[in-house]
């Protein structure tokens, strides 16, 4: 088998991964997971049980309690699980971005604090980097971290900011001021972990119309001290730890979105196939029929893509596995939309009821489209980086 063929067929292991997954995922199911989110709790149940098996910490070190694997195979957690209508958005957060950068960044101690934690379901870091006034523009971001002594003092502001409350602590990103080589000062990004009781640290929920169990926040940092091994990584290194994070988070974003798309499809066909109007089921009817095709095909796409940029991360390949990433969070939060705007078309009024549960889908397939990263600056990022285009902002 060629190396090419070799990569594009998922190993036995990933086959069964996708599997114990799903069964696992379809004992709990959308039942379950919207009666959890329109209560305002935690899905705690499930995460255990996903952190008992292993699931959660599948990209972890082995040696930290992981599973050894990469990116790629928690992808297929996530996927499979929105697949069968639990699509933890923590998952993102919490082993995806938290656990990478602390597994390739972080000092021993570090590790062995987090990681296996990280890796069973008992622990869970939030992760804040978005601002009010800085938007898509990372360099704007103005939580600054300074010396004092040995410590750091950290104050700013952040916004959605997902699961602070059943979270352990967050890393949050700061700029730490660096010299430069003119022998000025500039401010660099820096990565800290900050325990959620740490005094001066704030946070209050944002009322969102996303049906979902992890909430959102704002978060006030009021000269919060932390002690010197609250840094992660290396206080010069720049973006690189900081991209370390990300482009897991727009992977595990587009294999999110990818599980909404395969639930809401899911749905559609089985409603198309039952469903009888006149004298066929409506699926024989190619104004629906067609429609749910081209689904299928662009959500096959999207996985496509979504692959390839987990195996690039996984192989180590940064530069390559960024431009991947965030074409595979564009087509599949593309996909994502659409499909569920068509599954809601096809079951008519039925698609808004809460029986089916498609209705709120609609606003969670908003996520795939504007987190963490707007598909309007990956088209940007296209532009530039792949077609090599002038920078237009």
């Amino acid at each position: 088998m060629s190396a090419i063929g070799s990569q594009l067929l998922e190993t036995p292991e990933r086959r069964a991964l996708r599997q114990a997954v799903g069964d696992l995922g379809r004992r709990y199911g959308s039942a379950y997971y919207l009666a959890k989110a329109r209560a305002g709790e935690p899905a705690d149940e499930l995460w255990a049980e996903a952190g008992k098996a292993g699931y959660l910490g599948v990209n972890l070190p082995a040696e930290y309690g992981g599973g050894g694997g990469g990116i790629t195979d928690l992808a297929i957690v996530l996927e499979e699980l929105g697949t069968a209508g639990c699509p933890l958005l923590l998952l993102i957060v919490s082993p995806a971005i938290c656990g990478t950068v602390i597994a390739r960044f972080g000092t021993e101690e570090q590790k062995r604090c987090w990681l296996p934690g990280l890796a069973d379901g008992s622990r869970r870091m939030a992760f804040g980097i978005t601002e009010p006034d800085a938007g898509s523009n990372a360099h704007r971001i103005s939580t600054v971290a300074r010396r004092d002594g040995e410590d750091w003092l950290l104050t700013g502001r952040k916004v959605f900011v997902s699961g602070i409350d059943h979270s352990d602590a967050v890393l949050f990103v700061a700029r730490t001021e660096a010299a430069d080589t003119a022998g000025g000062r500039r401010l660099k990004p820096c990565l800290f972990v900050v325990p959620r009781d740490t005094p001066g640290f704030e946070f209050r929920p944002i009322p969102m119309e996303l049906v979902a169990p992890e909430k959102q926040f704002q978060v006030f940092l009021d000269d919060v001290r932390l002690p010197a091994d609250a840094l992660v990584g290396d206080e010069d290194a720049g973006l690189l730890q900081l991209f370390a994070g990300l482009n897991p988070e727009r992977i595990l974003t587009a294999a999110f979105s990818l599980g909404l798309a395969r639930q809401a499809l899911g749905k559609a066909v089985e409603y198309a196939k039952t469903r009888t109007v006149w004298s066929t089921p409506i699926g024989a009817h190619q104004g629906l029929a067609h429609p749910l095709a081209q689904c299928a095909v662009e959500i096959e796409l999207a996985r496509l893509m979504t692959q390839k940029a987990g195996l690039l991360y996984d192989a180590g390949e940064d530069a390559a596995a960024g431009e991947a990433a965030n074409m595979a969070k564009y087509a599949a939060g593309e996909a994502a939309a659409r499909t569920v705007d068509q599954a809601v078309q096809t079951l008519g009024g039925n698609g808004l009821t809460q029986e089916y549960g498609l209705g709120a889908l609609l606003a969670a397939t908003r996520v795939g489209r504007v987190a963490p990263v707007s598909r309007e600056m990956v088209l940007n990022y296209v532009a530039q980086h792949t077609l090599g285009l002038p920078r237009s902002y």
